[in-house]
């Protein structure tokens, strides 16, 4: 506990898509030194490991389950920092992504408490590791939408009483965060709406991205539209849905052979320039 006046100061830090080890060096350093830890109901119990001799409070959202709602959260950070000098709020993900990070700086920057954020990785781009399929793809792909349709609202359940699906997300490689019920929705508004997308575009779904549960579902927008996955889900697994050509499996063989067969001309002159001191060149 701290023995002076001045409030700790408290960190968001991201907990990374879920594997241990998914955690930065800062991160895992800030746990290692931190008095007292809140932590998300997803995170790993592996990464609380690293902060043997902090409090650990559980302030994690989970649909359907009892969860902490985010002004008790808050309090709970801004009285923390009366007691403790480092306080950490261990957040799934990224702290800025989905995550209710500003609502959390606001509230401790009204009462004077310093705050910082570690970034984490985003599941959207562990989940793009796992698969092995880049969100963005030279000539096909130069846009990423990241979308989650869970209002937040209190009180209101995971999808927010009337909440529908956004409509027509503006991007190439589209990434729904929290989207398992609404997966089929998604799919239909999509085709039906004559957005870039078709009943034939990839679709990778992902659950427990980075963890020993992971689980991987892919086909195409069509037959998630027609509930071909609805069976799949894991309710207890969070669960990410990833859209877009940029997915599909044959284009990294159709570059490859457009690479190849390129008659474009090269001047490899430059190579015999000689680079002077002051950066001028002479061919």
């Amino acid at each position: 506990m701290s023995n002076t006046n001045k409030p700790g100061k408290v960190f968001l830090v991201g907990a990374g898509p879920g594997a241990a080890d998914l955690i930065t060096v800062r991160g895992a350093n800030l746990l290692a030194k931190a008095d007292i830890v809140f932590h998300d109901a997803l995170v790993d119990t592996a990464m609380l490991e690293l902060c043997p001799q902090a409090i650990k409070e559980p302030v994690g959202k989970r649909c359907g389950k009892l969860s902490s709602v985010q002004h008790f959260i808050n309090k709970r950070l801004i009285d923390a920092a009366q007691k403790y000098q480092v306080i950490v709020r261990l957040k799934g993900g990224d702290p800025m992504m989905f995550g209710r990070a500003d609502e959390e700086i606001q509230a401790l920057k009204k009462h004077q408490i310093e705050v910082e954020v570690v970034p984490g990785i985003t599941a959207a781009l562990a989940g793009a590791a796992t698969i092995q399929k880049s969100l963005t793809l030279r000539g096909l792909s130069r846009s990423v939408a990241f979308v989650t349709l869970a209002q937040g609202t209190e009180n209101l359940g995971c999808n927010g009483g009337q909440q529908q699906p956004i409509q027509n997300p503006q991007a190439d490689t589209l990434v729904y965060y929290m989207g398992r019920k609404d997966a089929s929705n998604i799919a239909k508004q999509l085709i039906e709406n004559n957005s870039p997308h078709t009943s034939e575009t990839p679709v990778h779904i992902l659950e427990a991205v980075s963890t020993q549960n992971e689980r991987h579902w892919s086909s195409s927008l069509g037959q998630l539209a027609d509930g071909k996955a609805n069976d799949w889900f894991d309710s207890a697994s969070p669960a990410l849905i990833m859209v877009g050509e940029a997915l599909r499996e044959k284009h990294s063989i159709n570059q490859t052979a457009d690479l190849q067969s390129s008659s474009a001309k090269f001047d490899d002159g430059l190579q015999d320039s000689v680079i002077f001191p002051d950066s001028r060149r002479c061919g």
